[in-house]
């Protein structure tokens, strides 16, 4: 059964009172989800086709719906990017409504409210998803309402990039070798513009205002008088800039140094270098949409001489498409080793100590109960292990919701084999403080470093953090920003010997063997 719900029922009440000659207008509908944009926009480019635009948000319930509940910085993300969403929409005199609920009740009643005659969203590839919008499809078509889902979130549909016996790839480089000739035959649309109801024809009370009011009822800031947490997003917003402007401007300051800049390196031989400006910075705006894969990769085969380091990077937005490839066949990534032998390893798991540690406004780095292993647990997400590299990453992820890539690599390989904790604990904790946590990329990437995924890195391979540190942040540069303490008496001692852990760690992968 799918409940209603009293704020909902007055967003869409607004609607006929502000909009009264809408079911004469005959308007479509258009259903955002994680395509934040105007831009390369296929499902909003349809239904700006077939009349004036009525845009959509539904924060879907995770109790009904199976919907995996966001993070908390990623909910920081989503509320600015919805409010640079309407800002824009706006602009075209196409309102933006926020609902929360059961897209199953909310969109059939919308469009029965407004008369729609058709509706359209991008495609999504995460199984509780992709079953929740066929049968929406199926309703709003009983309706008799057009509907209709359209590609955009991935470089290629993963029907499309699959072997000779049309089975789904799990090696990395057959697939991109696939997936490029796939991308090369493609192209980028750019904005096709929405028109919306006319001035004239509003009642009174401002779109924007509306939508900042749905927005505020989604409480999906700390700082929601709803809510507990402890207000830590003042320091995301000194780094980052939601939404589709500060994607295209992110896009363009990398496109000026993905060469190299001054003394600094070019992407493929800086980007394993965290103290330098080489990465792009642009996946928290891909993971909402707010720029296309397509368009990044078409704005780099456009560079006259983009080289090895277009080439590399490309390589990484093909890896992002590997991952959604392998959720869409593999709906249980997030929690289901895709290596079965690991089912057997003896890594330790609490179930219910993430959602403990994060209830009544704690701000989680610690366990309710740190006794045993979630001690260490607590000490990891703190970023007070006492192996700087680590410290480092793990800091610079709390203080700025991101971390870069290769120390990705090596706090979560320490995590998983010197620290012997099940990699779940850590793509949760990722989950909650990444900006750019999706549901493919960060279980992909958390399996991949702990050797239980597709074409994983092999268990054996254990990153040591010293050797790490001494090649890639030789200069201590990295380490000497996020943890200044370092050298000195209040630094503490490390957790764990790295040499035993890591003897430790291959003993109990060959136990899984035998």
């Amino acid at each position: 059964m799918i409940d209603s719900d009293t704020s909902n029922s007055r967003t869409l009440g607004r609607l006929t009172e502000k909009f009264p000659d809408l079911p004469a207008q005959r308007p479509a509908v258009m259903v955002f989800h994680d395509d934040l944009r105007l831009h390369d926009n296929a499902a909003l480019a349809a239904a700006a086709e077939h009349g004036p635009v009525v845009a959509v948000y539904v924060r879907e319930d995770p109790e009904t719906t199976e919907a995996r509940a966001l993070g908390r910085a990623t909910q920081w993300w989503l509320h600015h990017s919805l409010e640079r969403l309407a800002a824009s929409l706006a602009e075209h005199d196409v309102p933006l409504i926020v609902l929360d609920g059961h897209p199953l009740r909310l969109i059939p009643e919308l469009t029965r409210q407004i008369g729609a005659p058709y509706v359209a969203w991008s495609r999504r590839y995460h199984q509780p998803q992709r079953d929740l919008d066929a049968s929406l499809k199926k309703l709003l078509r009983a309706q008799g309402v057009q509907a209709h889902s359209f590609a955009g979130h991935l470089l290629a549909e993963p029907s499309d990039v699959v072997n000779s016996q049309d089975r789904p790839y799990q090696v990395y480089t057959p697939f991109s070798r696939r997936l490029r000739a796939a991308v090369e035959n493609s192209f980028v649309q750019g904005l096709v513009p929405p028109t919306g109801v006319p001035r004239t024809l509003r009642g009174p009370g401002a779109d924007l205002e509306c939508t900042r009011a749905d927005l505020a009822e989604l409480a999906l800031l700390p700082s929601h008088p709803a809510r507990r947490d402890p207000d830590w997003t003042a320091k995301l917003a000194e780094v980052w800039e939601p939404g589709e402007d500060g994607a295209r401007r992110r896009l363009a300051d990398f496109l000026e140094r993905i060469n190299g800049v001054d003394d600094d390196p070019g992407y493929a031989a800086g980007r394993d270098v965290p103290s330098v400006s080489a990465t792009s910075s642009l996946s928290p705006h891909l993971r909402f949409g707010e720029i296309s894969p397509h368009a990044v990769w078409a704005a780099i085969e456009e560079l006259d001489d983009a080289g090895e380091d277009g080439t590399v990077f490309q390589s990484q937005l093909m890896w992002r498409d590997f991952a959604w490839h392998r959720l869409y066949y593999h709906p249980d990534l997030a929690t289901t080793n895709m290596r079965k032998e690991f089912d057997a390893f003896p890594w330790p798991w609490d179930p219910e100590e993430f959602s403990a540690g994060m209830a009544g406004g704690r701000d989680g780095r610690r366990a309710v109960n740190a006794e045993g292993f979630l001690g260490d647990l607590g000490e990891w997400r703190a970023g007070t292990t006492g192996i700087p590299l680590v410290d480092a990453g793990m800091r610079e992820l709390w203080q700025t919701g991101h971390m870069h890539n290769r120390v990705r690599m090596v706090v979560a390989s320490f995590l998983c084999k010197n620290l012997g904790i099940h990699w779940r604990h850590g793509e949760e904790w990722f989950w909650d403080t990444l900006v750019d946590a999706d549901p493919a990329s960060n279980a992909f990437n958390w399996q991949w470093v702990a050797g239980s995924g597709d074409d994983a890195s092999p268990y054996f391979r254990i990153f040591n953090p010293e050797t790490q540190a001494k090649r890639f942040d030789g200069e201590g540069v990295y380490i000497a920003r996020w943890v200044p303490e370092h050298g000195t008496d209040s630094y503490p001692e490390p957790i764990v010997d790295l040499k035993e852990s890591r003897e430790m760690a291959l003993a109990a992968y060959e136990g899984t063997k035998k």
